[in-house]
């Protein structure tokens, strides 16, 4: 190599540095990759945890399509699928207004008991051009919006019996004279007007047509565990499928509108109104009936006239003719009380003693020679004489308490 010439810079020669690693390092790295594998097999739980719970017991209401569980009918509706019937899944009231209706599909209403008045109407406006309706296990509150002769009879157990058709026309256009049903516990409708029933039980049917609807009071027919037995398959099979499309509805309780709210008056009877009015009337009758008007006030003249002093001396004649002195003077000394506690502003009910110090306080005197007078155990008089002394010293006693 040449050596450089003579002043031409010369470029610094730089070398890689390593930086030493430390054991603080090392364990850093390893906590951060203990995290990281920690996270991943966190979320590989959850993704597995979902994975093998996707077709689960998602929707546990009963009759469901879509649930596998014992009371729901999952099983039912994938039969109807493998026969080339085109079930269709409708969650609420928006959903199966877009669901497609005509005479070549069969609605089935399933959980029941969350259509409303206002979305029983809309689904029947919807689905009035359907081939049929079906009610899974309607109640009380529902049957009454259908028809208000509708009742609901008995929710029965009929243990291994199983029931018989006895309808030779069939339910709804479909024939299902010969078939049995058997359930757990069932409900039986009642109408005197009823289109066709099927399923007699009791005084009731556990099938009824009325107007466009078919009530099912088996519903436990369609669920799984149960529509293996006796003839429960064939006979959801022949409902269902007998067109080539179903629309299972699934109400939702949100979609029903505010005068759908159960309210203290819409559990109450119908007569519990009218009663009450005739109840308000019949309680201001009686107050017309028993009120009395007071005019204005009127004087009357007294047939005769008393003095006082005329009073005052006839009750001392009475006293004197009956000789009964203590009682005279009990109503002088009382007087004489009430007139000295008047003045000195005390009580008129006050105790004689505190009356006889507030006294003997006014007029500078022993406690002593007041109380003898005013006290109620001193000894009645023995004589008119007496008597009247002590008429005299009560009304000593009040002029000087009077006197300023």
């Amino acid at each position: 190599m040449s050596a450089p010439t003579a002043g031409a810079p010369t470029r610094p020669t730089t070398r890689p540095t390593t930086r030493p690693t430390t054991p603080s390092t090392t364990r850093s790295g390893r906590r951060s990759r203990l995290r990281l594998a920690v996270v991943a097999a966190l979320a590989l739980a959850l993704a597995v945890g979902v994975w093998t719970t996707r077709g689960g017991e998602q929707y546990p209401g009963a009759a469901d399509p879509r649930n596998p569980g014992a009371e729901g009918a999952q099983a039912l509706a994938r039969v109807l699928e493998d026969q080339g019937v085109e079930v269709t899944v409708a969650r609420s009231a928006d959903a199966f207004d877009e669901a497609r209706v005509d005479a070549s599909t069969t609605v089935v209403v399933s959980g029941t008991e969350q259509l409303a008045a206002s979305t029983l109407a809309r689904m029947r406006r919807h689905a009035s051009d359907a081939a049929r309706i079906v009610l899974v296990e309607p109640d009380y509150a529902l049957l009454q919006e259908i028809d208000p002769a509708l009742g609901l009879l008995s929710v029965a157990a009929e243990g291994d019996d199983a029931v018989a058709a006895r309808c030779p026309d069939g339910v709804a256009g479909v024939a299902l004279d010969g078939l049995t049903v058997e359930v757990d516990r069932a409900r039986s409708y009642h109408l005197d007007e009823a289109d066709e029933s099927c399923f007699p039980l009791g005084d009731g049917a556990l099938m009824l047509t009325v107007d466009d609807l078919v009530l099912l009071g088996a519903g436990a027919a369609l669920t799984n565990d149960q529509v293996t037995r006796a003839d429960n398959a064939a006979v959801a099979l022949r409902l269902l499928g007998h067109e080539p499309r179903v629309v299972w509805y699934v109400p939702d309780a949100a979609d029903a509108v505010g005068d759908d709210a159960v309210t203290i008056g819409t559990l109450l009877p119908d007569w519990v109104g009218p009663g009450l009015w005739v109840l308000a009337l019949s309680g201001v009758a009686l107050v017309l009936w028993r009120f009395r008007r007071l005019g204005p006030l009127s004087t009357e003249p007294l047939p005769v006239v008393v003095r006082a002093v005329e009073t005052a001396s006839s009750r001392g004649r009475m006293y004197r003719r009956s000789g009964d002195r203590a009682h005279a003077a009990r109503a002088l000394r009382g007087a004489a009380r009430a007139d000295i506690a008047g003045r000195l502003r005390l009580d008129r009910g006050t105790p004689a003693p505190v009356v006889a110090e507030a006294a003997a306080r006014q007029l500078g005197v022993p406690v002593e020679m007041v109380a003898t007078l005013l006290d109620d155990e001193r000894t009645s008089p023995a004589t008119d004489q007496d008597l009247v002394r002590y008429a005299q010293d009560l009304a000593r006693l009040r002029r000087e308490v009077h006197r300023p």
